[in-house]
């Protein structure tokens, strides 16, 4: 599997992050916790050490819950959901795996993912 540098941001453009996914997309996943089941939404892998906050960092807020090993990054102005820390999507390794939101891949539609609807 080869790695896939990505891009990704808010709807806004007030944060951009950047990441490396060791598995590119091939990882894709839904976490079957209460708070991600009732979000929706998808993310795939990143390591710690390969997601970067290129712009934005003090207009991200987040939200944690239980034991707050994962935290969801969300965007302060537009709500949209960035990114996790802390934990995956598997929640495997939880200090090192982190995870990007497949809605805020840029390279990622619902038309490329094969979907017109």
């Amino acid at each position: 599997m080869t790695a896939l540098r990505v891009d990704a941001r808010c709807h806004c453009g007030a944060v951009h992050i950047r990441a490396t996914l060791p598995e590119g997309l091939q990882d894709v996943a839904r976490c079957d916790c209460s708070f991600c089941r009732r979000r929706g939404a998808a993310a795939v892998t990143a390591l710690a050490a390969d997601l970067e906050v290129v712009k934005g960092a003090e207009n991200l807020t987040l939200y944690s819950f239980g034991t707050h090993t994962a935290q969801h990054h969300f965007c302060k102005t537009c709500g949209i959901y960035t990114h996790i820390t802390g934990g995956g999507p598997t929640r495997r390794n939880a200090g090192s795996i982190w995870a990007v939101s497949t809605g805020s891949i840029r390279a990622i539609t619902s038309r490329s993912a094969g979907r017109t609807g």
